[in-house]
């Protein structure tokens, strides 16, 4: 054969890979709806999947009873506080003409206070009509995940039911069917499993925790909507530099326009030292035992996620774009042709477990 010709067996497999990827395209597009179900799934499944075996292989629990029991769990925990929590939004949204009057009127009044006491125009009308586009934008991605929730619930549950009751054959297909060597699945099951801990459970704990300090003082002050402060201190708390202050800075300068002096300066006081506080207590002693995720990949996640997922893209965004990144570093370590171990080779977490001898992901 000519040196410079393709052999036969590298054209035979450009086309399987190509029809594959043709296949697995087509197949997504049309699962499109499915797929925050799919993420939810995976989710719970990498976050319960010690539980599962513990009940199962070591308790001898069936593994229906044992699948049944932790979805009943995952309800009570994550989906009935979800549910309640939109359902407050919901209520507060639902007549969108008084919620953007509302929202600029609130606007109005802190630019009005702040021009009245620097001089500085920070608010241009233009401003002003976007960050009430925003926010009107946001409501309406609140309004159609509550809509899609009950479906999105099911076929997660449905989904997550079939992985836990057949767990271990669920990992050797996806073992099978990876490209990858054994020691790189190792590394990408590591790495997923701390993702995945790290963003649907370390940040929304750590934000729980600030929401529920600064209610305290949202209470103490006299703030207005204490409750739904506390739920949009929740979500501005898992945006990464901004953290809780993109709430309880508008709403301790609205109460210094309304001339509440003491209230107002007392949220900002209490939000920028106790809540500021808190914010870096966890993440030196709670997240830092997770994986460190730079906070620009919750930024972008949290923006495709927002308008991929609607609310649930809070979760699932940062956990794709984390995911995208990790893949492209193991395709560098898989198929790079420098020489091992340089220092310019991208160098992943070695697992803290030993390579199994069966066909196995270590998540």
């Amino acid at each position: 054969m000519h040196p410079d010709q393709i052999s036969n067996n590298k054209i035979r497999q450009v086309f399987m890979l190509a029809v594959i990827i043709i296949l697995s395209a087509i197949i997504l597009y049309n699962l499109s709806d499915f797929l925050p179900s799919l993420l939810g799934a995976i989710t719970l499944y990498i976050i319960s999947r010690s539980w599962n075996f513990k009940l199962v292989e070591e308790k001898g629990w069936k593994p229906w009873v044992a699948a049944l029991v932790i979805i009943l769990i995952c309800l009570v925990i994550i989906v009935i506080p979800t549910y309640f929590t939109i359902e407050v939004l919901v209520n507060k949204i639902s007549d969108a003409k008084a919620y953007t009057e509302s929202i600029t009127q609130f606007f109005e009044k802190i630019e009005t206070y702040i021009r009245a006491k620097t001089g500085f125009e920070i608010l241009s009308g233009g401003n002003l009509e976007k960050i009430t586009g925003f926010a009107t934008q946001a409501s309406t991605a609140i309004l159609n995940t509550t809509v899609n929730m009950i479906s999105v619930i099911v076929g997660m549950f449905f989904i997550l039911y079939f992985m836990l009751t057949k767990g271990r054959l669920f990992e050797r297909i996806l073992t099978s069917i990876s490209p990858l060597k054994k020691a790189n699945d190792q590394k990408i099951g590591e790495k997923f499993r701390k993702m995945v801990i790290a963003n649907a459970v370390g940040i929304p704990v750590v934000a729980l925790g600030q929401a529920i300090i600064a209610v305290i003082g949202y209470f103490i002050f006299g703030a207005p909507s204490p409750l739904l402060l506390f739920i949009l201190t929740f979500i501005g708390s898992m945006i990464p530099i901004v953290g809780a202050a993109i709430i309880y800075v508008p709403v301790g300068l609205f109460m210094l326009a309304s001339g509440d002096t003491f209230g107002g300066l007392g949220v900002l006081g209490f939000g920028f030292i106790i809540v500021g506080l808190v914010d870096n207590i966890f993440r030196f002693t709670f997240l830092k035992k997770l994986e460190n995720i730079h906070p620009l990949n919750t930024v972008f996640g949290i923006i495709l996620g927002l308008k991929i997922f609607g609310f649930l893209g809070l979760i699932f965004g940062p956990i794709l774009v984390s995911i995208t990144i990790l893949l492209m570093q193991i395709y560098g370590d898989e198929f790079s042709e420098e020489i091992e171990d340089s220092p310019n080779d991208i160098v992943l977490p070695e697992s803290e477990t030993p390579l199994q001898s069966k066909i196995d992901i270590d998540i």
